[in-house]
């Protein structure tokens, strides 16, 4: 799959296709400390992203889905103005972390569909976003702006795991869980999970923001991928 392991440990140290695909760095990426700035969670392709528009955003050029659809039982879909897809191909790395310091206020885990989720059929099933299993992260900036993290399960992707909920299981037959939290905060930067294979993540934002990035960029967790207003 064309893996560049300069980071990790030796292909055959791993026990495990399963470790390998899950396997953690080995090398320190620092991330910027300057609180203006979000980070990417992860390393992967942005797809897609830009403005909210009548509370709709798009899923690849040219086909638009519904925020509140996606988020379902969250409580702030309507406020969201900015959006970034990141698409973790299965060659990438796949753990995820904090894009900035954040308060976890909920966590939404909603099954659905494993569809693929690669450029093919995003082009192609309308809805996929929707319709796919998805763990939907509330969370809340040191001055109340809210953002959501939307882990997207996939096709052989039917775990999504969170470093701080072990109750969440994904990819059984069961109905939408709501957790939620009293004073969980997470670093800037600090692993936020895995999944067992590449999928997609999806960043709303509350706030008017200049993206640094936009559709067909690669980027690697800790990026700077977009600047909050002074």
């Amino acid at each position: 799959m064309g893996l560049d392991m300069s980071e990790f440990k030796a292909a055959g140290e791993y026990e495990s296709l399963n470790a390998l695909f899950t396997r953690a760095l080995e090398v320190d990426r620092s991330c910027d400390p300057d609180p203006l700035y979000y980070v990417s969670p992860c390393d992967a392709l942005i797809t897609e992203c830009g403005e909210v528009e009548e509370g709709r955003a798009l899923q690849i050029k040219g086909m638009s889905y519904s925020v509140g659809e996606l988020l379902k039982e969250s409580r702030y879909a309507k406020k969201m103005k900015r959006y970034i897809n990141f698409y973790l191909s299965p060659r990438d790395y796949h753990r995820y972390h904090m894009p900035h310091t954040l308060q976890i206020l909920r966590v939404v885990h909603i099954p659905g569909k494993l569809y693929p989720v690669n450029l093919r059929f995003l082009r192609k099933r309308v809805d996929l976003f929707i319709e796919n299993e998805r763990v939907v992260l509330e969370c809340r900036t040191k001055d109340d702006k809210i953002l959501y993290i939307v882990l997207v399960g996939a096709l052989n992707v039917g775990q999504m795991v969170l470093v701080f909920e072990e109750r969440i299981r994904t990819n059984h037959k069961n109905d939408i869980q709501i957790f939620e939290y009293e004073d969980l905060w997470l670093q800037k930067g600090e692993l936020l999970g895995y999944f067992k294979m590449g999928s997609t993540i999806v960043l709303f934002f509350e706030e008017d923001l200049e993206l640094l990035v936009k559709s067909g960029d690669r980027v690697r967790y800790p990026q700077n991928i977009a600047r909050r207003m002074a």
